[in-house]
């Protein structure tokens, strides 16, 4: 369940890597781009700029780089050339990368061109949810730690935290142990420590909690129809406390 010094090195160089397409994402005008359209140049850019494997593509029969969530959808949203991003959407882009068999794991929610304020408030809350299960994060916490932290900032602020998706272990595997839940108590749970390497992606809804899977057998939505946001980081257990191995640039100040 540990990685060794060797191995996460090569974990922050997969994540170095990842961090540098989200980069390419905040570059693009995303109003009147179709979820494929993103898709096919997530892979361009990973494979071709990067050298890399996007790890998605081909686990479990999947047949994209990312997954492309839009308002409602929570999670697993699948690119499609007929989906158009429109002015006032917002999209979770979860993207993952393969460097040298090491595998790290992203996401984030961008917001397409003039959002209005309910939207930005939720992507915004939704931000700080998953900063503040990662500052939980140091050797001796308890993962139920990590989970309370989220679901407070969540519940303070409005919002309710999905339950059947959870961040998870990784490696040279997407989805390793353990599982890291987003809602939790404090002082319960699995002991970490130091070399654990794991993701932390809470999903927090604008209504209720509760989703369903569409048709497709992949696509994830709220049963209200509520607007749903997401942030993903993979980070690493070390001994001062945390380390966020797909920290992007413009993330820096988080870790001061």
């Amino acid at each position: 369940m540990t990685k060794q010094p060797h191995e996460l090195a090569l974990m922050a160089e997969s994540g170095r890597l990842l961090a540098r397409v989200f980069g390419m994402l905040d570059r693009l005008q995303l109003a009147g781009m179709t979820t494929l359209q993103v898709d096919t140049l997530v892979e361009q850019f990973i494979v071709g700029e990067l050298a890399s494997r996007p790890a998605s593509k081909g686990q479990y029969d999947y047949g994209f780089v990312l997954n492309s969530s839009v308002n409602q959808v929570v999670c697993h949203g699948v690119p499609s050339q007929a989906e158009v991003l429109k002015d006032g959407d917002i999209v979770n882009f979860d993207v993952t990368l393969e460097k040298n068999g090491y595998i790290a794991d992203s996401s984030k929610t961008y917001l397409v061109g003039e959002v209005d304020l309910a939207a930005r408030r939720l992507v915004q809350t939704t931000y700080e949810a998953m900063w503040k299960g990662i500052r939980a994060v140091r050797p001796g916490a308890r993962l139920g730690d990590v989970g309370w932290a989220i679901e407070r900032h969540a519940k303070r602020n409005g919002y309710s935290v999905v339950r059947e998706y959870c961040g998870h272990g990784i490696g040279r595997k997407m989805h390793e142990e353990p599982q890291v839940l987003h809602f939790g108590e404090r002082g319960t749970g699995l002991v970490l420590r130091e070399g654990m390497v794991f993701t932390i992606e809470p999903m927090l809804n604008k209504g209720g909690r509760s989703v369903r899977t569409e048709a497709d057998g992949w696509t994830v939505v709220t049963r209200d129809g509520s607007l749903s946001a997401q942030f993903e980081h993979t980070v690493a257990v070390t001994a001062a406390g945390v380390s966020v191995l797909t920290l992007r640039p413009e993330e820096a100040r988080m870790t001061a």
